[in-house]
C-alpha cells in the first residue's frame, strides 16, 4: 500500500511539472509570435503575405463582434484582366450582401493592396444600401488615410460602425 501512495505522489508530481513545462512553453511561443507581426507587403500580388498581414489588423480590431468570424474581402490590385475579374466577381458578391443585409453583431472588412480600388469597390458595392440596413454591423476599411472620409461619408447612411485602419 504505502508504494503505491508513494507511486501515485510521484506521478501526480510529475504530470503538474509537465504541465507547468507545458503552459512556460506556451507563453513563450505565444511571445514568439507576436514579436514576429507581419510587415505590409511590399509585392500587390503576394496573396499569402497580404492575408497574413491583413490578419493581424483584423484580430486587432475585432472588439464588439458578436459572431463566430469576421467577413473579410481582399481586393486585388492590379488592372490586368485578372484582377479586374477578380473585383468584378467580388463586387457582385459584396453587392448581394448589401441587398440581403448583414445581421448585426457581425463584421466585415475590405483591405487591399491599392486602397483607392478598395474604397471604389466599396462605393460602388454600397451605393444601393438602405439607409440604417446595416445597424450594429462594423466594417472595418483597412487602407490609406486619403480613402478613409469618402468611404466614412458613404458608409455612414447605412448605420454601420465604421472603423479604419491606416495601411
Amino acid at each position: 500500500m504505502r508504494k503505491f501512495v508513494l507511486i501515485a505522489a510521484i506521478a501526480l508530481t510529475a504530470c503538474l511539472a509537465l504541465s507547468a513545462c507545458s503552459k512556460h512553453e506556451e507563453a513563450q511561443q505565444s511571445d514568439q509570435q507576436a514579436s514576429q507581426k507581419a510587415t505590409k507587403p511590399s509585392d500587390p500580388n503576394d496573396v499569402k503575405a497580404w492575408n497574413a498581414y491583413l490578419g493581424q489588423i483584423v484580430q486587432a480590431n475585432m472588439q464588439g463582434m458578436k459572431a463566430d468570424r469576421p467577413y473579410p474581402y481582399l481586393v486585388p490590385a492590379g488592372d490586368s484582366d485578372d484582377a479586374v475579374a477578380a473585383r468584378d466577381r467580388q463586387l457582385s458578391n459584396i453587392q448581394d450582401t448589401v441587398a440581403r443585409g448583414v445581421l448585426p453583431g457581425n463584421m466585415l472588412v475590405f483591405a487591399g493592396p491599392d486602397s483607392t480600388k478598395t474604397a471604389d469597390l466599396i462605393a460602388t458595392a454600397f451605393k444601393d444600401a438602405k439607409p440604417g440596413s446595416f445597424k450594429d454591423v462594423i466594417i472595418l476599411f483597412i487602407g490609406d488615410k486619403a480613402d478613409q472620409q469618402r468611404v466614412t461619408d458613404l458608409l455612414k447612411p447605412t448605420g454601420a460602425e465604421i472603423r479604419f485602419v491606416a495601411m
